[in-house]
Formats: structure tokens, C-alpha cells, sequence
């Protein structure tokens, strides 16, 4: 079977039915529970998630009829094989009992670190594959189909961050291979999700001047500059700043690339 927490949190059995739990307490139990499969989460943590610093008497109660709602639902649904318990209490929370396989953000955290690995052993394309397979798992904001607590908002910062540094990856490796032209897309798509990005415009900037399209490029610079004047009174980093005198002054027969002349 197979958890889905990048978009709506769904549930896909062995037989390809997708199941989407209805009641928003027990997602957010469930999804705290797989952000950590095989391990155990405590009934502090669970109880945070739900109701925050101000809990109520009943909480721990109440967690236990969450969880217990959540065990029928495997159960009635048949989402499970029988005989197989997902969740299973310990002696301070609970255990959720799937493998690192079944849940699709330890499959797109292990494809990520994979990808990277891959561009620092200078193989590129198959970077690039990677990368590409752990992007294809995003059907949306993560959790976004019920209000995610502290606890899992935590959870969906770091992903969000993590997705971030795979774009980064992908970048990098249509970089290695010579693919300026075809990141130029990708990177007005990005710095309009992620204006103030530095790294996003810098690629950009570099990836038009490697296109042969300088004065676009020195154009995106100046919005960069702009932007970081209005929004944060800030002036453009020393990479961007470099990148804006090499388009200003080009070395003779320099070929523009982001990060060094060649």
C-alpha cells in the first residue's frame, strides 16, 4: 500500500483504490504518525499537533478514540491485508508499522539525497532522472486537504524546503549539461513561486547570458535589484552583482556561463 502526504493526504490500497480519510483529526494523527514510520511518536507530540499549548482534559481520551477511529477505518475500508496492524501502541505514543517504501515523503527525501549524490559524482543525467522522479510525487501543498497543526506544519517547512533544494538539483544538473536554453522556463515558473530567491534569479540571470540574450538577462537583473530594494531594503548579493559586470563587461571571447567564464 501506499501513504500519500505530498498533496492531499490519501491512502492507495494494493488493489489501486485511493482513499481519503473524511475526518481531519484523524489525518492529522495518521500523517504525524507517518512522518515517522517504524518509530514511535509520543502522545505529547500527538496531543500538540491537535490541539496545541491548550489541550483539553479529555485529550489523551480523545487521542485514543482518534486512533481507535483509525484502526476501523483500516479495518471497514479494507485498506489493509488482513492480519496486518499499521498502528500499533507502545508504552509513551504510538508506532506506525510500514516501511520507508509505503510512504511517499521518505521516497522523495531518499530520491532527493540520490540525486545529489549523483551530481556530486558528476553524473548528471542520471541526476536529472532522479530528481525528476522525486518532483513527479507532488500532487499539491502537502496535508492540503485538512489544517495542518504546529507539529506538522514543521513537517511541511521542511518539505517545502527540501522540494526547493530539488529544483536547485535539477537546475544544476540541465546546468552540467549544457541545457542554459531549456532552464530559462523552468526558472521564470520558479522566482515567480519563489521571488525572493537570490539563488533562482542568479541561475536565471546566468542561464539568459549563456543563451546569448544579454540584455533580457540584464533586465532580470534590475527586477531582482528592485525587488530586494522594495521588499527588504536590501542590495543584491555579491554573486548577482558579479554576474551583473560580466554582462556589463564580457571578458574578449568569453562564453557566459553562471559562475566563471570559459
Amino acid at each position: 500500500m501506499r501513504f500519500n502526504l505530498i498533496g492531499p493526504f490519501e491512502i492507495v490500497t494494493d488493489d489501486g483504490r485511493t482513499y481519503q480519510p473524511g475526518t481531519p483529526k484523524v489525518c492529522q494523527t495518521l500523517a504525524l504518525l507517518l512522518t515517522r514510520p517504524g518509530e514511535i511518536v509520543t502522545a505529547e507530540a500527538l496531543i500538540r499537533e491537535l490541539w496545541g499549548e491548550k489541550p483539553p482534559r479529555s485529550a489523551v481520551t480523545t487521542l485514543q478514540t482518534y486512533v481507535y477511529h483509525a484502526r476501523r477505518m483500516f479495518a471497514q475500508e479494507e485498506l489493509a491485508p488482513p492480519g496486518r496492524c499499521l498502528i500499533v501502541t507502545g508504552p509513551s505514543g504510538y508506532v506506525m508499522r510500514v516501511e520507508d517504501s509505503e510512504v511517499d515523503v521518505r521516497i522523495f527525501e531518499r530520491l532527493v539525497t540520490r540525486a545529489r549524490y549523483e551530481l556530486a559524482e558528476e553524473e548528471p543525467q542520471r541526476a536529472l532522472r532522479t530528481v525528476g522522479q522525486a518532483l513527479d510525487l507532488w500532487r499539491g501543498p502537502a496535508l492540503s486537504n485538512f489544517p495542518a497543526g504546529d507539529v506538522l506544519a514543521g513537517h511541511v517547512v521542511h518539505l517545502e524546503e527540501l522540494r526547493i533544494r530539488a529544483f536547485e538539483t535539477r537546475i544544476e544538473a540541465q546546468e552540467a549539461l549544457g541545457r542554459h536554453r531549456e532552464s530559462i522556463p523552468e526558472l521564470r515558473k520558479l522566482i515567480n513561486d519563489y521571488p525572493l530567491n537570490e539563488w533562482f534569479h542568479s541561475r536565471l540571470i546566468g542561464a539568459l547570458g549563456a543563451a546569448g540574450r544579454r540584455a533580457e538577462a540584464l533586465q532580470a537583473y534590475q527586477k531582482v535589484r528592485r525587488l530586494l530594494a522594495e521588499e527588504l531594503g536590501l542590495e543584491p548579493s555579491a554573486e548577482l552583482k558579479r554576474l551583473h559586470g560580466r554582462l556589463l563587461s564580457p571578458a574578449r571571447g568569453e562564453r557566459f556561463v553562471v559562475g566563471a567564464a570559459v
